[in-house]
Formats: C-alpha cells, structure tokens, sequence
C-alpha cells in the first residue's frame, strides 16, 4: 500500500515545512529578500534562534522564507500553513474557514485569516488566454441568489429574472475562470470571452443566441442544443463545464441553508438553472 499524502513529514513537522517550502522558492539556494543577494547568506542555528532563520552579510539584515508571501508576520506555524493549503487545494467543493477550524484546531479568526491569505496567493493575474491551437474550451453559466434591491417575483422573461449571473470558462483538461457578469447579452458574455480565450480555440458551448457571433472570430465553435434533447455530438458536449457548475451550485445551496438554519426566516432567493 502507497504512503498517504497527509502522512507527509512537512504537513507534521516545523522544520521540515520549512524545507519544503525553501525547496520551492529558493530551488538554486537562499536569496535575501531585502536585497536580493545570493552569496554570503549563512543559515542561523543557535539555540534560541527560530526556525528557518538566515542572515544576510550584505544588508545585515536577517529572513525567513515567510518574507514577501502569504506566510508574513504570521504566528501560525508553517506546517498548519501546509496543512490549509492542502486541505483548499483538496477539497472539491470548497473549504469554508469554519472547516478549518474545527479540522486545524485553531481560532476561527485564525482559520479565516489563512483561508484569505491562501486565497489571496492563488488569484490570478495577468493571465494567458486560455486554449490554444486547437484546444477545447467548454462556455456555460448559471444563475445564483437575487440581485440585492431587485423584486422577488420574476417576469415574463423566466426563473433568471433579477438573479446574478456567473459566466465560466472550462480548458478540458486545464484551468477555470468565472466571472460575474452584469447579465446574458452578447455585449455582455463577448468581451470576456474575446479578453480570455485564444482565438485559436475550439469552442463548444450550448445553443444560447448570445454565443452565436463566436464562429466567425474562433478556430471553430461547436454547440450542443439542449432544447431537443441533444447533451453529446462526439467530442461536443458541455459536461465538463456543467460538472463544475453543479459543484458550485451544490457548495452555494449549502451555503444558503447553512444561514437559514441561523436565521429562521426564509431567504427570499434560490440556485437556478445553467444558460
């Protein structure tokens, strides 16, 4: 039987997650990171020194691996810093800090601040278009909780009346995005979808009039028509970006029933259904 990957030493031990940690921000050696040098920098090891600590011969100045990440002025130790990370990066369907909580054993002031750091450190910026020659990039969306403000009731228009609006962005195979968006018009879903999709992608969406203008700018745009039935032609489908939006809407609807235990009165809004 394989070693479990919880049982790893740096998810147990200080120093080792250090040294994981180290392996993977200095892989050619310690850097200062007051000056950025990278020769005589000697690792401290006295008795009541830290652990992790290095001095700098050229500033004077001492760091730790903690300096300049998510890691910084923090009292938490690093290995409930692995810990988190692992159990975000694991967990399918989100973590929530109240979670982290109860699983670390910390404070729930501490759960949340490391839930937002962690989350912090895996945003995204400045970003490729995803897809590339070829590629398969699956568009859907779906409609969330009530637009603060806005009516109860709908309109004519149908269950998506006054809701939220997330549009998503699968690469099989790859990475996600979601955005919030304002509504469901083509002026709305294009230019997100224009700022972050490769032109050389292969598209595959459902029949939503507002997808309609993509095969005359991409490689090719496939769609599948779920008003007859139709859910796979081949290799065009949407289940993968469906998959992740019905992770989301079953995170949101525990969410949403996790307050309403709290509050007894009824929230006046509910998951609705994909584009």
């Amino acid at each position: 039987m394989g070693t479990s990957v919880i049982d790893a030493k740096a998810l147990h031990n200080e120093a080792a997650a250090y040294a994981w940690v180290e392996a993977r921000l200095w892989p050619n050696g310690s850097i200062c990171p007051h000056c950025r040098a990278v020769d005589r920098i000697s690792k401290m090891g006295g008795k009541s020194t830290r652990i992790g600590v290095y001095k700098c011969y050229q500033c004077r100045k001492p760091f730790t691996v903690k300096v300049g990440t998510v890691f910084e002025a923090s009292h938490v130790p690093m290995h409930y810093w692995l810990q988190a990370a692992y159990l975000m990066c694991s967990s399918k369907k989100g973590i929530s800090s109240n979670q982290l909580h109860r699983t670390l054993g910390v404070t729930l002031k501490t759960a949340w601040f490391m839930s937002h750091r962690l989350r912090e450190a895996m945003r995204v910026i400045g970003i490729e278009p995803m897809g590339g020659a070829g590629e398969i990039v699956e568009i859907d969306g779906t409609f969330t909780d009530r637009i603060e403000g806005m009516p109860v009731q709908t309109t004519k228009g149908g269950a998506s009346s006054f809701k939220n609006t997330v549009l998503s962005l699968v690469t099989r195979g790859g990475a996600v995005r979601s955005f919030h968006v304002e509504g469901t018009t083509s002026g709305q879903l294009l230019p997100i979808i224009r700022a972050n999709i490769s032109k050389e992608a292969f598209i595959i969406s459902d029949d939503w009039k507002a997808y309609g203008a993509l095969g005359k700018e991409y490689w090719m745009h496939q769609t599948v028509n779920h008003g007859i039935g139709e859910y796979v032609r081949g290799i065009v489908h949407t289940n993968t970006i469906e998959g992740l939006l019905f992770d989301f809407q079953a995170w949101h609807e525990r969410r949403l029933s996790a307050l309403q235990r709290k509050a007894p009165a009824p929230l006046p809004f509910r998951i609705r259904f994909p584009l």
